[in-house]
């Protein structure tokens, strides 16, 4: 009987708290938008098996090192999900092997063909810089407690840019790094449902209906020679920056220069799926109840979402502004895939473009400004690294 008895308290039941069961269920549901609703299930699906391990008691796949109030290691961390975490993420690994694989699968056609829609990946950074301004501003009302270096780390998340968030939160807060981590990935997943009603609402439907013309071919030259010289130029003013896009930009060379293709499909697919997998479970092991139901986690949260509907109101505003001085029509839906959610807010972009005109295809036409988000964000991570850092 008292073996039945210590097998009952040493189950995941008996020890099961509230807190580990919402997760569990906010686990559940991102698998369920992941596999039902089919939003960005390569995603969503492994950080929602990982939510739902981390929250079940004793199963042991997430066990933090504990120190002395000295500061002394008393007990090694351990677990599947705590080794990812720590070798992929806090390290930044992981990020930049996405960085290299997402280069290698990009086209900078698009953005070549249509340089002007560089001002769009910019204008869309105004969520990322805003957010900063909201959280120095509750920091000042009391409302929270975050440093300047904080702040921008919680500010990246405006750029929709799982990788670059990762990165800049390890330099200048790593003790947010997990609820940024998982901030960023959840609005990236949920692109499809965050950005349409923004979009809708800040457009009339004949804006949304307007055809834009076809783009200029671009030169095999031009898109062998700009990876190399974005990277020299953006490296040489700002260092901090090279490393999100050295990758980026190394990835992409692979795959335009034709002579290294084995290389191409490997960044394109093995690697970056692999990568995917581990990434997902280790954002996925910071949903334990400990660590995000907790003010400062769901402040990250609410200032992230905002900062996403800022950076996608910025683009369409400036795709307005360049509409009215451009002699080729531009529809201002564009500038919402100027956050740097690849290719989730242009395949957005072009499903609203749809609903308005079933013979409207924006998804090339957004593309430039897609990519052009990246470099942005990207650049916007190394300015605030060399400023705070």
């Amino acid at each position: 009987m008292e073996k039945l008895i210590l097998l009952w308290e040493s189950s995941g039941l008996y020890n099961l708290t509230p807190g580990n069961f919402a997760m569990m269920v906010v686990g559940l549901v991102l698998c369920y938008l992941a596999i039902a609703k089919r939003f960005e299930p390569l995603l969503l699906l492994p950080i929602g098996i990982g939510g739902i391990l981390v929250n079940i008691p004793g199963s042991g796949v997430y066990v933090p090192p504990v120190y002395a109030e000295t500061g002394e290691l008393l007990q090694a961390g351990s677990g599947l999900l705590y080794y990812l975490y720590h070798l992929g993420i806090e390290t930044t690994v992981f990020p930049l092997l996405i960085f290299l694989g997402v280069g290698a699968m990009t086209d900078f056609g698009p953005m070549l063909a249509n340089p002007r829609t560089l001002f769009l990946g910019a204008a869309a950074q105004i969520g990322i810089f805003g957010t900063v301004v909201g959280a120095v501003l509750m920091t000042h009302f009391g409302l929270a407690d975050f440093s300047i270096a904080q702040a921008a780390a919680i500010g990246i998340i405006g750029g929709a840019d799982g990788p670059t968030s990762i990165f800049i939160a390890s330099q200048l807060a790593p003790e947010f790094l997990g609820a940024i981590a998982v901030s960023a990935y959840a609005y990236m997943a949920l692109v499809p449902v965050i950005q349409p009603p923004i979009m809708r609402a800040m457009t009339s439907k004949e804006e949304r209906a307007i055809v834009m013309t076809q783009l200029r071919p671009v030169s095999k030259r031009e898109k062998i020679l700009f990876p190399i010289l974005l990277l020299l130029l953006v490296a040489m003013v700002l260092p901090s920056a090279a490393p999100l896009l050295g990758m980026f930009c190394f990835g992409n060379l692979m795959k335009e220069c034709g002579v290294v293709d084995r290389l191409s499909d490997t960044a394109q697919n093995a690697l970056i799926n692999v990568v995917t997998i581990f990434l997902g479970l280790a954002v996925g092991s910071k949903l334990s109840a400990e660590a995000f139901l907790s003010f400062s986690t769901l402040s990250i949260m609410l200032l992230g979402i905002v900062a996403f509907a800022l950076g996608t109101a910025g683009g369409i505003i400036m795709a307005k502004i360049m509409a009215k001085f451009s002699k080729t029509p531009i529809n201002p839906l564009i500038g919402a895939a100027g956050v740097s959610a690849v290719p989730m807010a242009a395949r957005a972009v072009n499903k609203v473009g749809l609903e308005a005109n079933n013979q409207n295809f924006l998804l090339m036409h957004a593309m430039g400004p897609n990519v052009a988000g990246v470099i942005g964000s990207a650049v916007a991570a190394g300015v605030m690294i060399a400023f705070l850092g």
